[in-house]
């Protein structure tokens, strides 16, 4: 659908519709984005319900709670499915969230979260876990609230961005193997598989949830730099205009003078940059921690296990179950994905290649998004005519 010359905002929907697609959410009124927040909220909901099959099913397979196989034992087939499923259902939530995202309209979204908030509410009320309603209900309205916050339409973006882009990824993917060489002496390191085997969960989530901070700080520093100019400038180049073709910008005229961003917008447009590059990062870093944890599961056996971790434990909590595989495989699992995640980072920032490559294109798409916002604000903030009857 798209806005027609003589009746510029006959489809608001459409403009507001374009914009939360694009990540840029602090355009738009407080109802705007509020407008069709059930169907919106579909792919985040359908994610969340995949989970919740996933976790059922590896319930009702086991019996209870996790897997009973000590490292030293055989693991049987039917086990290596369990973890199997168990390590996929997070790519498998976050694949039918993006597939939802592409294939549903207003109305179809609708049917879909529908859909989903039962089958989620029944996987909980099915569980043996007596906090899973609870947990479950907590979660849905989260996902509304960050849908109707617009965090929800900036995470989304981010995340479709980067799956139209997975060249680009797996090239940085590739650009980073000397990252893995590097980690390759931490991973062989006994004293940090001694830690990593004496620290709690908890403690690890807390040293790892610094690190990012760290990173995410220094990159959104560089990132606000970077973007600095285009913000300030409230007239984006005119040559990006011919991008906005087929968009419900196409016919709506350019302002004479372009109002200043405001500071949510300000806010908006960094961490619209901000979110896609921690993203790209993120799954570099988890194909990172992947590799390793492959290369744990080949190299542990109970006599390395006990002269690494001194006498740690063979066994390991995964997504709140128990598994064959040791905690201190998990915890350095995280550690070495988080220490890729910050080397990356760094790359991100000082790296001209890499701005060139993945930053530069990102900002010209936000160039085009700024110019779609000041037709959109010419045309909203017109004075309607007086009725003169």
């Amino acid at each position: 659908m798209t806005l027609q010359p003589r009746h510029p905002v006959s489809a608001p929907h459409a403009a507001e519709r374009w914009f939360l697609d694009r990540g840029l959410p602090s355009v738009l009124t407080p109802a705007g984005r509020l407008r069709a927040l059930w169907s919106r909220s579909a792919p985040g909901l359908a994610g969340f319900a995949t989970v919740a099959i996933c976790l059922r099913v590896i319930s009702f397979l086991t019996g209870k709670t996790g897997i009973d196989a000590p490292i030293d034992t055989p693991v049987g087939p039917g086990d290596w499915i369990i973890v199997s499923m168990a390590l996929l259902t997070l790519p498998l939530a976050s694949t039918i969230g993006w597939i939802v995202t592409r294939m549903v309209t207003n109305r179809g979204g609708a049917v879909v979260s529908a859909v989903a908030v039962a089958v989620a509410v029944a996987a909980a009320l099915l569980s043996k876990n007596a906090a899973a309603p609870g947990v479950t209900v907590g979660v849905i309205a989260l996902i509304l609230t960050l849908t109707a916050s617009g965090i929800g339409s900036v995470l989304g973006w981010a995340v479709r961005l980067t799956m139209s882009e997975m060249a680009a990824v797996g090239a940085l993917v590739v650009r980073s193997l000397p990252t893995v060489l590097l980690i390759f002496l931490v991973f062989f390191n006994t004293p940090i598989w001694q830690m990593a085997s004496k620290e709690s969960r908890p403690r690890i989530w807390m040293a790892l949830a610094f690190l990012l901070t760290i990173a995410c700080a220094f990159l959104m520093s560089g990132t606000l730099e970077r973007a600095r100019p285009m913000m300030k400038t409230p007239d984006p180049p005119q040559e990006h205009a011919h991008q906005l073709a087929g968009t419900p910008f196409e016919d709506m005229p350019d302002r004479p003078v372009n109002e200043p961003l405001t500071f949510g917008e300000r806010v908006n447009v960094v961490f619209v940059i901000t979110a896609t590059q921690i993203v790209q990062v993120s799954m570099v870093s988890v194909v990172t921690a992947g590799i390793f944890f492959v290369l744990g599961l080949i190299l542990l056996n109970p006599e390395v296990l006990a002269a690494w971790s001194e006498g740690g434990p063979s066994d390991g909590t995964l997504m709140g179950m128990d598994f064959p595989v040791p905690n201190s495989l998990i915890h350095m699992t995280m550690f070495l994905g988080a220490l890729t995640f910050m080397y990356i980072t760094a790359r991100a920032v000082g790296d001209g290649e890499y701005r060139s490559l993945y930053l530069d294109p990102l900002i010209d798409d936000l160039k085009v998004t700024l110019q779609a916002r000041n037709r959109y604000r010419h045309v909203t903030q017109q004075p309607k005519p007086k009725d003169t009857t």
